[in-house]
């Protein structure tokens, strides 16, 4: 008896040391994502600071720039007006007036425009910390075939936002400002309105362009293959204009077709992606077969 109960104290002792050692690996990865969270949350402060010495030229060319006729997509669009000789083609005036309706409205629209300034600008910093967080877990082959992620999900996110600023952002506004039921009503829109109304238009389409990156992290666990992407894409065809008229608040169908264009794009794109990483996987299973029968 004495015996048995030696070994079950000492097999205790032994799964206890496990258990012990298995929290500490626990903790120690929630101490390396504390720090990760700490340098993002450095880095997003700095750029708010940044942006608040900037606020005036943010505020008047970027945030307001979308209600100003002088804009650049609508100067492009009285070009394309004279080009095919159409002259409604052409914005010369964006209906409505902005006013505040809070008395903190204004300071708190000034931290909440330089947050989300902050976090655009610090993106890439901010992928490159996700990247960090994760390269420990992940094989030699695996850090070398996603080596390139932050660099390409960090432009895609860039073309997405110059997308939804350049072309959502000043067609879904200038449709609606003109849009009227009655003269009686008057268009006046609260400032923190106006901001998220930019803001989700244009960090919506920033995400939505991510589509190839996801798509590529999916094709390397193996759940999305290029063959279920072919089969699939009338239903693709369908989510992506259900997507459209969810990031485009309005009626209007040219709005509608123009972001879901480069979404086609975007899948078509995500077709060759999934397709090179299917060729590769299968190639290295063909290799791994092929040296198992010359053992």
């Amino acid at each position: 008896m004495s015996k048995l109960s030696g070994k079950k104290l000492i097999e205790t002792l032994k799964n206890k040391g496990k258990n012990l050692e298995a929290e500490m690996s626990f903790f120690d990865h929630l101490e390396v994502l504390r720090w990760h969270l700490i340098r993002s949350a450095i880095a997003v402060v700095i750029f708010m600071l940044l942006a608040f010495s900037f606020y005036d030229f943010i505020f008047d060319d970027i945030i307001m720039g979308p209600k100003s006729p002088d804009f650049w997509t609508y100067r492009m669009m009285c070009k394309i007006g004279e080009w095919l000789n159409t002259p409604g083609f052409c914005v010369t005036e964006v209906p409505g007036t902005i006013i505040n309706t809070q008395m903190a409205g204004q300071f708190i629209l000034q931290i909440n425009s330089s947050l989300i300034i902050a976090v655009m600008l610090g993106f890439p910093y901010l992928l490159y910390e996700v990247w960090l967080f994760i390269k420990p877990a992940l094989t030699d082959v695996e850090r070398k075939s996603a080596s390139g992620f932050v660099f390409y999900a960090s432009i895609l996110f860039a073309l997405g936002v110059l997308f939804g600023y350049y072309i959502v952002v000043p067609l879904s506004i200038n449709f609606l400002a003109n849009y009227s039921i009655s003269e009686t009503i008057a268009n006046t829109i609260t400032i923190s309105n106006y901001l998220s109304f930019v803001a989700t238009l244009t960090l919506g389409c920033g995400i939505v362009f991510e589509l190839p990156v996801i798509i590529f992290i999916l094709s390397k666990i193996g759940i999305m293959t290029p063959q279920f992407m072919r089969k699939s894409r009338q239903y693709a065809v369908v989510i992506i204009l259900i997507i459209a008229a969810i990031i485009t608040p309005t009626a209007d169908v040219i709005t509608m077709l123009t972001v879901s264009f480069p979404m086609f794009l975007l899948y078509e794109l995500s077709i060759v992606v999934a397709s090179r990483v299917h060729k590769k996987r299968m190639k290295a299973d063909l290799d791994f077969y092929r040296g198992e029968e010359t053992k």
